[in-house]
């Protein structure tokens, strides 16, 4: 994080009313402040500026970009949070792995735990890990690597780049998990596509997506 250089891209506002807030986050930006003055322009900061009383509800790793959702209300925020821990959120990621992918669809259920000695990176642990599904679809493949829609079904840290990784297809462009060829990419190939909550006015099933920058 020592060379942390966030863009200075305007907040692409992708829904708002009395209850929500729905951003497209960009790569390289932190969903929430890091340790240290150098460290403190993230998303939640953004949002806070234009929206004073935008509340976190989720995070999205520093690299991946899309929809992340904020809580304008304290009700909202209970909410929204009560969604994703009872996993009533639907979230669907798009990445570019390294490899071509011989299936069309498959799962991968691997626990995961924080790597301690070599945190933030996660690893695989059947011992002591937290279950961990993530579901994925095939987009299209071709010249080395594969387009893939993924599903995550559990909410863990890191859990999409791991779970690739450790099925043989990294995502392209990972710091953490992808060597050689597979790293040389301009930035995290994994995009938050769409997420659909329940309102928390009401309860009425809403999509927000963000289109693909890559």
């Amino acid at each position: 994080m020592t060379d942390y250089d966030p863009p200075d891209t305007p907040l692409d506002v992708l829904h708002a009313d009395h209850e929500i807030l729905v951003l497209n986050k960009p790569t390289g930006l932190l969903s929430v402040p890091g340790k240290g003055e150098h460290l403190a322009d993230c998303l939640l900061s953004r949002a806070q500026a234009a929206f004073p009383e935008a509340l976190l509800v989720h995070r999205l790793d520093r690299d991946t970009s899309g929809v992340m959702i904020f809580a304008l209300t304290a009700h909202a925020q209970r909410h929204l949070g009560l969604q994703f821990e009872r996993r009533h959120v639907r979230k669907v990621y798009v990445a570019r792995v390294a490899g071509e992918i011989a299936e069309k669809t498959g799962s991968v259920e691997l626990p995961l735990i924080v790597d301690w000695p070599n945190r933030p990176l996660q690893k695989v642990c059947h011992e002591t890990g937290k279950p961990a599904l993530t579901e994925w679809r095939v987009v299209r493949k071709g010249g080395g690597e594969t387009r893939v829609r993924l599903f995550p079904q559990t909410g863990r840290s890191h859990q999409l780049r791991v779970h690739m990784r450790e099925i043989g297809h990294p995502i392209l462009g990972d710091p953490f998990y992808a060597v050689g060829a597979a790293l040389a990419h301009p930035r995290l190939m994994l995009h938050a596509e769409s997420l659909r909550i329940r309102h928390p006015d009401g309860g009425v099933g809403m999509t927000f997506s963000a289109k693909v920058p890559f």
